[in-house]
């Protein structure tokens, strides 16, 4: 359990592509020849991870980018480039998204797993789903389901996971050269798991990572997952027209966290365009929008203006009920970090968050192995 205060006020950066609209890569500024080269992504993460960004969300598809021919197409594989940036970064929470619709639980946990030895501690999963035509022709197992069945599946894949990040104890690893034993095989637990959807003895090839259980992100902004973040995750993300909104929806979440005796934190998407001034900011909109020959729809509230209006909002939603941070959405990457990181967070000077673990330092105790 944790104690929430304003003071431990979290601040996401959602790392896609050269930003979240599809035709920033026009611009002079959005370094678009290095997308896929190793020190576009060292760059950017580490300048976050020095300037005191919390957590680094790093979405994921199976399916190309649909905003036309035009638009920023083809992406990394998110895991695998959150496993990269453990390696040259020290404070940032690394949070990749993997979809469990094509996937196997056992896969994504050891995984992420792996990520939270390689990086002491930092790492998360954001769960998503897979509901188009086009990624289930790419795997051609089954066919396209309901909302429904794939949420149902997603519920049980997480319980999988969970299971199988327990099915090592903590002092497994025993090293004994006198004897040759490296484990205590009594240490290691079949989870025999029997779903609707899978059916997974266990145990994990991997052990016990640092944080036990690394920390689960679901997107609630759907009313789909409502239920599913409450019950599962433990970083949940909503979008909202307005801060009043989405103080109503984060006090909604933690008072259904709270009659189940759980406790999440409630982070608010919200999409940012900087420039030197508002004009600047809308004119920088306006060549975005010709470039797409269509209005920018935003996922969430959106901000567009100068560094100074960015960290008066940060603070005006600081100081709301129930809303324990944000996920800055840049539309334009490489530019928004900087400019946040040299700008807002110097400004907002959040106080830092101590704790040898991310799940430590964001307020939530090591949890106990459920095997033990």
């Amino acid at each position: 359990m944790f104690e929430r205060n304003s003071e431990a006020f979290l601040v996401g950066l959602e790392f896609e592509g050269t930003g979240v609209h599809p035709h920033s890569w026009r611009r002079e500024d959005s370094r678009a020849e290095e997308l896929f080269t190793p020190s576009y992504w060292v760059d950017l993460v580490t300048a976050a991870d020095r300037g005191g960004v919390d957590l680094a969300f790093f979405p994921d598809s199976f399916a190309l980018q649909a905003e036309g021919r035009q638009a920023t197409r083809g992406r990394l594989e998110a895991v695998a480039t959150a496993a990269r940036l453990s390696a040259v970064t020290s404070r940032i929470g690394l949070i990749p998204t993997a979809t469990v619709t094509h996937t196997e639980p056992f896969h994504i946990s050891k995984a992420i797993a792996s990520i939270d030895f390689s990086s002491s501690g930092r790492a998360g999963w954001q769960v998503e789903v897979s509901d188009t035509d086009v990624e289930v022709s790419l795997f051609g197992r089954k066919a396209r389901q309901s909302n429904e069945s794939l949420w149902e599946e997603a519920s049980e894949a997480i319980e999988v996971v969970s299971r199988l990040w327990d099915s090592w104890e903590d002092d497994a690893e025993i090293r004994d050269a006198a004897t040759g034993r490296f484990v205590d095989r009594d240490k290691l637990h079949y989870i025999d798991f029997e779903g609707k959807n899978f059916s997974v003895k266990g145990p994990s090839i991997t052990p016990r990572s640092p944080q036990g259980q690394p920390l689960i992100a679901v997107d609630a902004s759907r009313l789909e997952t409502r239920e599913l973040a409450v019950q599962r995750g433990d970083l949940i993300r909503i979008s909202a027209s307005d801060v009043n909104e989405a103080s109503a929806i984060a006090r909604l979440v933690h008072d259904h966290a709270a009659k189940i005796d759980r406790s999440v934190r409630v982070l608010l998407d919200v999409d940012v365009l900087l420039g030197a001034d508002r004009g600047a900011a809308d004119d920088a909109l306006a060549e975005l929008e010709e470039w797409a020959a269509a209005p920018y729809v935003p996922k969430s509230l959106f901000y567009r203006g100068d560094t100074a209006g960015l960290t008066a909002l940060l603070r005006e939603i600081r100081g709301n009920s129930g809303l324990d941070g944000v996920v800055l959405r840049p539309l334009a990457l490489a530019s928004g970090v900087e400019k946040i990181v040299a700008d807002v967070l110097a400004e907002l000077n959040p106080r830092p968050k101590t704790g040898p673990t991310l799940r430590e330092r964001l307020g939530f105790d090591l949890p106990a192995n459920q095997f033990v």
